[in-house]
């Protein structure tokens, strides 16, 4: 999940005495409701972390953590079906008469080389689908940690049965990075040959403070649309670019016109953000290829915007390859997309008042939207239910607390940097509390009234 403009600015007093608490700490208004993690789960659970950390996995080839996830489901009494999707989990816990609740966790890492100078850092390398090449893996956005999060609360799930009634679906997924997992998922016949969720759930964690949870209604996180443009030219010598046609030049111009998209076409009122990812031309210093290429990503929260920002950028590359004198019209290839993600209204104020019984009201915070994308609501809508997902920090918090103070928290390492690491304690701990709450919700049978 790539990420630009985070939610950040809220206040620390109310989270300082809850930075290192204990399964105890957390309020739990029902007698009823599922425990948190003990020490010694979280202890193994950590374990399983640091494991995962240092062996991730390029998106759709998530083979040994799905080995890893299907086998603690198995463990635990879940009925298990693998290779959904290509590396899907599904695991499916009854526990008689009850609605079905879909808790979702990613596993894919990234095509980048970690720097964090952790113990466990990834020292992976393998080959990137997309390109073709061997590069660097790392878990620089935190999949391993929603992998651990779902494996803990599945632990707890099964291990307390006589406190919920209904069925668990858990999901890992594959793929999120590059929003091909949960459509991969979906494609291979998910909805039919699963029950259909009530509602589904999913968390990320981000650069806030550890302990703290964010979460809203509505949307939450954009729509995504990334494509690539070739542009073609006339290659020949280095040293006489008058009889060629410098696509390397074109490509160039073309970059720095489409900055204007945003700042001289979209209102103010609205929001967009085109990135240009990628710039590749040539092998050379003195040949001019016959060909550049740009990739492209496109952020958007309404329709009407997205629709005017893609047909902004065609006219522009349109435009500087005529003006560049191009032999042929410039190629736009659609790459991948990310759908809106909307939390439900009613679902959402549930979660949000679990997470407040259990975890205290002064920690979960209200989330502002922000420019990143996730698949996630690819299942609610492939079942036409409900869905939610939050967010949970993984920021150490004093750290955090000099960065707003200077006014730093923007250089603070954030999801996709090769110096992102979540700091463990509360963070793992948290992420298994907020799953249990939010799925409790639907699961647990509410407490009695006075």
């Amino acid at each position: 999940m790539v990420l630009r403009n985070l939610p950040c600015g809220l206040t620390l007093a109310a989270f300082v005495s809850l930075s290192t608490p204990s399964g105890a700490a957390f309020a739990q208004a029902n007698p009823k409701a599922l425990p948190g993690p003990t020490d010694e789960q979280l202890t193994k659970l950590k374990g399983i972390y640091e494991d995962l950390h240092a062996n991730p996995e390029l998106s759709m080839q998530e083979k040994r953590t799905a080995g890893i996830a299907a086998k603690w489901l198995k463990d635990q009494g879940f009925e298990i079906t693998e290779g959904v999707g290509g590396t899907g989990v599904v695991g499916i816990l009854r526990n008689g008469d009850g609605p079905t609740v879909l808790l979702r966790a990613d596993m894919d890492g990234l095509p980048m080389k970690e720097n964090t100078g952790l113990p466990y850092a990834s020292t992976k390398k393998g080959t990137d689908s997309a390109s073709g090449r061997e590069t660097a893996i790392a878990h620089s956005c935190g999949h391993d940690l929603h992998v651990t999060w779902l494996m803990g609360a599945t632990q707890i799930l099964s291990a307390n049965r006589d406190r919920w009634h209904g069925t668990v679906m858990a999901v890992f997924q594959p793929g999120e990075e590059i929003g091909e997992g949960a459509k991969a998922m979906v494609d291979d016949g998910m909805v039919k040959r699963f029950p259909k969720p009530v509602v589904t759930l999913g968390q990320h964690v981000l650069p806030f403070p550890a302990g703290q949870v964010r979460l809203a209604s509505g949307p939450v996180l954009s729509r995504s649309d990334s494509l690539k443009v070739t542009l073609y030219g006339r290659g020949g010598h280095g040293s006489g670019p008058e009889s060629t046609i410098d696509p390397v030049v074109m490509a160039a111009a073309t970059v720095m016109r489409l900055q204007t998209i945003v700042s001289r076409e979209v209102s103010m009122s609205d929001s967009a953000v085109v990135t240009v990812g990628s710039m590749q031309a040539g092998s050379s210093a003195n040949i001019i290829p016959d060909e550049a290429q740009l990739q492209l990503n496109v952020r958007t929260y309404d329709d009407a915007v997205r629709d005017k920002v893609l047909a902004s950028i065609k006219r522009v590359v349109d435009g500087e390859a005529s003006i560049s004198g191009a032999p042929k019209p410039p190629l736009l290839t659609m790459l991948g997309q990310f759908p809106l993600t909307v939390n439900d209204e009613d679902a959402t104020a549930k979660v949000t008042e679990a997470l407040k019984q259990r975890l205290g009201a002064d920690t979960v915070q209200p989330a502002s939207s922000a420019n990143a994308s996730e698949d996630f609501t690819v299942f609610a809508r492939a079942w036409d239910v409900p869905s939610v997902f939050w967010f949970v920090g993984g920021t150490d918090p004093k750290l955090y607390a000099e960065a707003e103070k200077s006014g730093t928290v923007n250089a603070l390492p954030a999801n996709h940097s090769p110096e992102y690491a979540p700091v463990l304690t509360p963070t793992l701990r948290t992420g298994v509390e907020t799953m249990l709450a939010a799925a409790g919700h639907w699961l647990v049978p509410a407490a009695p009234k006075p």
